[in-house]
C-alpha cells in the first residue's frame, strides 16, 4: 500500500484542521495558551489521520 500525501492531501489536511480546531474551541472555550496550543495540535492530528485514513481507502 503506497500512501502520497500530494497538494491536494496538504489542503485538505489544513480545512479539517480549521474546521476541528473551531468546533473544538466552541465547545470547550480554552481560556490559558495551554488549552488553546493543545487544541490546536489535537485538531492537526485528528485532520492528518482522517487525510491518511481516506488515502489508505483509495489506495
Amino acid at each position: 500500500m503506497d500512501i502520497r500525501i500530494d497538494n491536494a492531501d496538504i489542503v485538505a489536511i489544513l480545512a479539517l484542521a480549521l474546521l476541528i480546531a473551531l468546533l473544538l474551541a466552541m465547545r470547550f472555550r480554552p481560556k490559558t495558551w495551554l488549552a488553546i496550543v493543545v487544541e490546536a495540535l489535537l485538531a492537526n492530528a485528528a485532520a492528518f489521520a482522517a487525510v491518511l485514513a481516506v488515502e489508505a481507502l483509495l489506495a
